[in-house]
């Protein structure tokens, strides 16, 4: 492990994670909803274009400082368990939009779907180019959950919706380029996490919609340790 790899990554979530506030706010709104133009809580209007989305640090109304933090932790910890291996930055690069998509959806419960869909083409196509020959498998791994969550999202209690069918296809197609092993690892700890959250919510008689979004990002740590 080099220490001067793992400060690297750090720095880099550090600063990454820092433009996610305000951007993550903007998009915490209801299904069909149009991005927020203004702040949620003194109503002051964001300017037009990308001055609007492009914000370093919390503002009022973004949610805290919690997001480069988080960011530099996560980004560590892949640099510590990955080493210098040329899927680090694919998986560095990926993280952004995760994050991104684990604060929305604790926020609404929404998964939009541009930003999965930026989440699995930042990690996919270029996982695809350093081992084009997994692509094949990848493909299958994701089709087959995608197929496997649509049917539970289907079932009577939707407990699932179309965003967790969508994240979970996107996150086993770039797992799959490691393999089912990796694969597994994501989705078995999602929904231990996510069991063990309803097991607590339900015994505290605290009753409250449980986003799926969060825990299926939080798998892919422990599974991108197995891809190497």
């Amino acid at each position: 492990m080099s220490s001067q790899l793992v400060i690297l990554s750090m720095l880099f979530g550090a600063a990454a994670g820092a433009f996610v506030p305000r951007i993550a706010h903007r998009l915490t709104v209801p299904f069909g909803a149009p991005a927020r133009s203004d702040c949620g809580r003194c109503g002051r209007a964001y300017p037009a274009g990308a001055a609007g989305w492009i914000h370093a640090g919390p503002s009022c109304g973004t949610g805290g400082h919690w997001p480069p933090v988080a960011f530099a932790v996560i980004a560590g910890l892949l640099a510590a368990a990955l080493g210098p291996v040329p899927a680090l930055p694919v998986y560095l690069l990926a993280a952004v939009p995760g994050i991104l998509l684990a604060m929305i959806d604790l926020g609404c419960l929404r998964l939009p779907d541009r930003l999965v869909g930026l989440f699995a083409v930042a990690g996919g196509v270029p996982t695809a180019l350093l081992v084009p020959d997994r692509i094949v498998p990848a493909l299958t791994a994701g089709a087959l959950v995608g197929a496997a969550y649509l049917a539970i999202a289907l079932l009577p209690g939707r407990g699932l919706g179309l965003g967790d069918v969508k994240l979970g296809a996107a996150l086993a197609f770039l797992l799959g380029f490691a393999g089912w092993p990796a694969v597994a690892v994501c989705l078995g700890t999602a929904h231990l996490l996510n069991g063990a959250i309803a097991t607590w919510l339900l015994v505290t008689r605290k009753g409250r919609p449980l986003p799926f979004g969060p825990a299926l990002l939080a798998g892919f740590l422990p599974a991108a340790f197995t891809a190497f």
